[in-house]
C-alpha cells in the first residue's frame, strides 16, 4: 500500500511537532473536510487548479491525523472508524466537485455521470467487501484482511485522481481519461478482493 510508505521519520517529526498544537487525532482528521469542501465549491467554480491544490491539502491532513495518533500514541478503534467515514466524505466531495466541473459530455459512448456512478461504485465496493467479509467471518483477523489488498486502494485512487487533474489543467480529456482508468481499475480490485474472500473460505 502507498499510503504506508509516506510514513517516515520525516512524517514523524512533522506529527510531532504538529501535536504540539494540542489538537487531537480526531480534530485533525475533522479538519481535513474544511479543505475538501473548499475543493469541491472551487471545482464547482470551474477552478481545478485550487481543487487540486486544496484537495491535495485534504489528503496530506489525513496523513497527519494517522501518524499523529501514532506518535502521540492515541491511536483508537473509534479514531480509525471517525477516519474511515470522513474519508468517504471527502471522496464524495472529489467525485461531486469533479462531475460539475467537468459538466455534461460523454467518454466512449457514456455520459459523464455513469463514470461518475462507476467510479462511485468501485471505490464503496473496495472498502464493503473487505468490511463484509470481516462480519460474515470469511476472512478473519487484520492480518488476513490486509492480504486483500489489490490493485487500487484508496491512497492509490486518490493520487491517480489528482494526477489526472493535474493533467487536466494543460488538456481536460487526460482528466476523463484518467477519471475511466480509475473506474476500471476500481472495480477490478473490488473483483480482486471478492475473489480473495471466496476462495479464503475454502
Amino acid at each position: 500500500m502507498l499510503k504506508a510508505k509516506f510514513k517516515s521519520e520525516q512524517t514523524d517529526r512533522l506529527a510531532g511537532g504538529l501535536a504540539a498544537l494540542g489538537l487531537s487525532p480526531n480534530a485533525w482528521t475533522l479538519i481535513s473536510l474544511v479543505p475538501a469542501l473548499a475543493g469541491m465549491a472551487a471545482l464547482m467554480d470551474g477552478r481545478l487548479a485550487w481543487g487540486l491544490v486544496l484537495f491535495s491539502l485534504s489528503a496530506f491532513i489525513d496523513i497527519v491525523d494517522g501518524t499523529v495518533a501514532r506518535v502521540t500514541n492515541q491511536a483508537t478503534k473509534k479514531g480509525a472508524f471517525i477516519d474511515g467515514v470522513v474519508d468517504r466524505y471527502v471522496e464524495l466531495m472529489l467525485y461531486l466537485g469533479l462531475l460539475f466541473y467537468l459538466g455534461r459530455g460523454e467518454f466512449l459512448g457514456l455520459p459523464y455521470e455513469a463514470w461518475f456512478m462507476l467510479l462511485f461504485f468501485g471505490s464503496l465496493m473496495t472498502t464493503f467487501v473487505r468490511a463484509y467479509a470481516d462480519h460474515r467471518g470469511i476472512v478473519k483477523g487484520e492480518a488476513e484482511l490486509k492480504k486483500m489488498g489489490g490493485l487500487l486502494e484508496r491512497f492509490e485512487r486518490l493520487m491517480l485522481l489528482y494526477l489526472g487533474m493535474f493533467l487536466g489543467l494543460f488538456n481536460t480529456q487526460w482528466l476523463i481519461i484518467v477519471i475511466a482508468i480509475t473506474v476500471v481499475l476500481a472495480n477490478a480490485t473490488a473483483l480482486q478482493r471478492i475473489v480473495f474472500a471466496i476462495r479464503h473460505e475454502r
